[in-house]
């Protein structure tokens, strides 16, 4: 049998351990910081082992990838190098969902000459949207047609009927990682024009998106989509976005978050202090004000505004002690939004991904293409951001192994032979892209 060895068990390691338990020929190992995690994960099951691991410790990271065929790492993209060097060492295979690194693109020749594949960026986004992306690209370019316009939009987000709370959001993964994502500037080009947007205004740059069959989204640029034209190979482009897709109000809410110094990450002293003052602290504002008139005066909205109606549902007017006495602005809102925005038992996610390209042809016929993945959880079972994480990882995991995939240095999956057996995997369990193509 075969062995793998997840490193991590969070939020959306699920699919993958249960997928890869469910092959004939595998053996898997999940090693964690917290084992209980990984027992969980397991649940007894004959071919999957638990084990306690603290990634710090190199010795037993050595000793576990040693004795595995492939590596998947699930852990905090930081970790990546370190285990890609000893996945090399021993010549060993290694699977991530996160974006590749300067450092893990500089391993491409030591994974060659190891005869190993790393493949990175094979979860949702990224992972997915390139897949998708390309399979559309190579098609266009084999009818002899030419990219001239590619916008691409994701998120994860509650399903219609979950959508209960005034921010339209709830976190199915870390809300950090959400919140951070909103301290990045954003680089895009549009009808030939480069665009930077700075971090502090990147959420006034954003467009209403439809999505058919769900209704009106925002949608916002995400970092810098402009290395993506080289990545996909589309030079003939003019337009080329990509961003992540949120429920209405949430990018002028968030805008306001930042003017308000609420996503500031520096460590500070709050003891005592309730979360009326603490916005009082972050705004200079006195005891003796109103603090919806003093968040108006200094957010220059109204009293009455959804956003302030927003700020006070997450009870940060309220005279309720802080729930952390030394920390940042960000670590505060961090731990109030993961409270107040919890997915409620039975309740279901939803991923959207569309991508939206403009293509030419030497007849001179113009095309759009749209393609469109729309997702739900399952209720009481796996969340669809988990599903659409975990399962590329698991399926790209099977294929490798069984040398369906024979590729080898660090890849991520822009290549048919490695995207077009997983998409059609992907859709054989219900993950499945809807495309519709019309003249322009």
């Amino acid at each position: 049998m075969k062995k793998i060895v997840i490193l991590g068990a969070g939020l959306v390691a699920r699919p993958l351990v249960r997928y890869l338990l469910d092959q004939p020929d595998f053996e898997v190992e999940v090693a964690s910081r917290t084992v209980s995690k990984a027992i969980r994960l397991i649940n007894n099951h004959p071919h999957g082992t638990a084990k306690e691991l603290n990634l710090k410790d190199d010795a037993a990271l050595r000793e576990e990838i040693s004795r595995a065929d492939l590596v998947i790492s699930m852990v905090p993209y930081s970790f990546h190098p370190k285990v890609a060097k000893y996945c090399i060492d021993f010549n060993k295979h290694m699977v991530t969902t996160s974006y590749v690194s300067e450092i893990m693109k500089n391993l491409d020749g030591e994974a060659k000459r190891a005869g190993i594949l790393i493949l990175n960026e094979v979860g949702l986004d990224p992972g997915i949207d390139h897949m998708e992306a390309m399979r559309i690209i190579h098609e266009v370019e084999e009818k002899g047609g030419e990219i001239t316009s590619f916008i691409s939009y994701c998120g994860g987000l509650p399903a219609p009927e979950a959508n209960t709370n005034p921010f339209g959001y709830k976190f199915s993964w870390s809300p950090m990682g959400v919140l951070l994502a909103g301290k990045n500037s954003a680089q895009y080009i549009k009808d030939g024009q480069q665009i930077f947007i700075s971090p502090e205004d990147l959420f006034e740059n954003y467009n209403i998106i439809q999505i058919e069959g769900l209704g009106d989204f925002e949608g916002y640029p995400n970092r810098n989509s402009l290395p993506y034209i080289d990545l996909y190979n589309i030079k003939s482009t003019k337009t080329m976005l990509r961003g992540t897709l949120r429920n209405i109000g949430w990018c002028p809410t968030l805008k306001k978050i930042v003017d308000l110094g609420l996503l500031d990450e520096e460590k500070k002293e709050w003891t005592g202090l309730t979360y009326n003052n603490f916005l009082r602290r972050l705004m200079n504002a006195s005891l003796e004000k109103d603090i919806k008139k003093a968040l108006s005066n200094y957010l220059n909205i109204k009293e009455d505004s959804d956003i302030i109606k927003r700020l006070e549902w997450l009870d940060l007017l309220s005279d309720d002690l802080l729930l952390i006495d030394k920390g940042s602005a960000l670590d505060i809102l961090g731990a109030k939004m993961l409270e107040k925005l919890q997915f409620e038992k039975g309740e279901r996610d939803m991923i959207i991904l569309q991508h939206t390209f403009e293509a030419s042809y030497p007849d001179g016929k113009k095309e759009r293409i749209t393609s469109t993945l729309i997702d739900f959880g399952i209720p009481d079972g796996d969340s669809s951001m988990a599903r659409t994480v975990g399962l590329p990882a698991a399926i790209s995991t099977k294929l490798i192994l069984e040398e369906k995939i024979k590729k080898i240095g660090v890849h991520i999956p822009i290549l048919p032979e490695i995207y077009a057996p997983i998409l059609q995997e992907l859709k054989d369990l219900g993950i499945e892209f809807k495309e519709k193509k019309e003249e322009i």
